[in-house]
């Protein structure tokens, strides 16, 4: 499938590469039992079924969607082999029009993600009014500050390196299905007003140690602090939003990572 825009990179040797890679995860315990109390549910940005696979194997009643039909083929080949017949949508998040209501959302990873600030303000009222009343949204991010990486180039000297050279081959991954992938990712470029950062994503793909893929692809990311996020959940229509630390129910600290929003819609 042809990528819009080249703003995301979960196409084609990536998607390929979460599928065999992208495993496991604390997140799958946490937002399993907000799953388990209130279904329907659905996992936004669901990818290649890292949440959703295992909450279909418990018998959840869970749907999945996602911009990228390359990750979600490659989700409803891993459900096909279990069994498995998910209800799967391929929409972008500020675009979501779905059928179906829903006791719970789980969004993992995935805000601000190949999206404009206006895009996910949209996406969120989207969700909102996907919710049944009193439906909640559990919603994760990752702090700007946790990416050393990233954020080193809030400052001007720092971006002026930019944008960073190719890196060199590195360690090859094996795969189940008997191929070799490596993933390669540079910072090009990044906007501290705009709180965004683009980066390139080299991915190769190895067959019997000969060379069969070789692709590019483009990510932008908006980064998000507390507040902000805070404050376009209340915009977008939602109550009672409050802030978890990393996956453990406790008050958030500068030591967690990850932050855990949860927002009801009203009842």
């Amino acid at each position: 499938m042809e990528k819009p825009n080249g703003s995301t990179w979960h196409y084609g040797v990536v998607a390929r590469w979460w599928a065999e890679f992208n495993e496991g995860g604390e997140e799958i315990d946490y937002f399993r039992r907000y799953v388990e109390a209130a279904q329907p549910a659905l996992d936004v940005a669901c990818g290649t079924g890292r949440l959703l696979l295992p909450y279909l194997r418990a018998g959840l009643d869970v749907d999945g969607c996602d911009i990228s039909e390359d990750m979600l083929a490659l989700c409803r080949e891993a459900a096909a082999r279990e069994g498995l017949t998910p209800t799967l949508y391929t929409q972008p998040m500020h675009e979501l029009d779905l059928p179906r209501r829903y006791q719970t959302i789980v969004v993992c990873g995935a805000l601000g993600l190949g999206s404009s600030r206006e895009q996910d303000l949209e996406a969120l009222r989207r969700l909102h009014e996907h919710l049944e009343p009193g439906g909640v949204l559990l919603l994760d991010n990752e702090v700007p500050y946790a990416n050393a990486t990233l954020w080193q180039y809030w400052l001007k000297e720092k971006r002026a390196e930019l944008p960073r050279p190719r890196r060199e081959p590195g360690d090859r991954r094996s795969g189940k299905d008997g191929a070799e992938y490596e993933l390669r990712s540079r910072v090009v470029d990044f906007d501290p007003l705009a709180q965004q950062a683009t980066l390139k994503m080299q991915a190769l793909m190895w067959r019997d140690n000969e060379l069969v893929a070789e692709e590019e692809h483009v990510l932008t990311m908006t980064l998000y602090f507390k507040d902000e996020v805070v404050l376009m959940l209340e915009r977008a229509g939602f109550e009672h939003v409050c802030v978890r630390g990393q996956y453990n129910d406790a008050e958030p600290t500068v030591a967690d990572d990850f932050l855990v929003y949860i927002a009801r819609r009203a009842a």
